[in-house]
């Protein structure tokens, strides 16, 4: 499940370090487009925990999955940042929301993380049905 959120990464938030980016900008952030390139991917796992936000989104047929992530280490004076990036909504996020973040099916999580497979191929959004939507607020 994920919430549809924005954190900032500005060093001066309580979030710092963690911000939600646009598949389609990381590449034009000078920041962000070497982390495409380098072992600098993560994923990260979602569950079933009730979220904070007014809708809940599962995985069909699956107790948890993974969000694609980039990381940035730490540099003098910069703190370490994670990303999770998003691309435009599959069917089951449209009528909620204008974007997601990436969902990686469970076949692709190895391919994220060893870059054996373009971004192309795997930053995108989910088929129709892949996704259960709930209100849940």
């Amino acid at each position: 499940m994920f919430a549809v959120t924005t954190w900032s990464g500005s060093p001066k938030t309580k979030n710092a370090g963690m911000l939600v980016s646009r598949q389609n900008a990381i590449a034009a952030v000078p920041p962000l487009s070497p982390y495409l390139s380098n072992p600098h991917r993560t994923s990260l796992p979602a569950g079933t925990k009730a979220p904070k936000s007014q809708w809940r989104f599962t995985k069909a047929g699956e107790d948890w999955f993974c969000f694609a992530g980039l990381w940035r280490p730490a540099t003098e004076g910069v703190p370490e940042a994670f990303t999770l990036p998003t691309t435009a909504p599959g069917p089951d996020v449209a009528p909620i929301h204008n974007r997601q973040m990436v969902v990686l099916e469970r076949a692709d999580w190895l391919a994220w993380l060893e870059l054996s497979r373009s971004e192309s191929e795997l930053l995108k959004p989910l088929p129709a049905g892949s996704l259960l939507v709930e209100q849940v607020r």
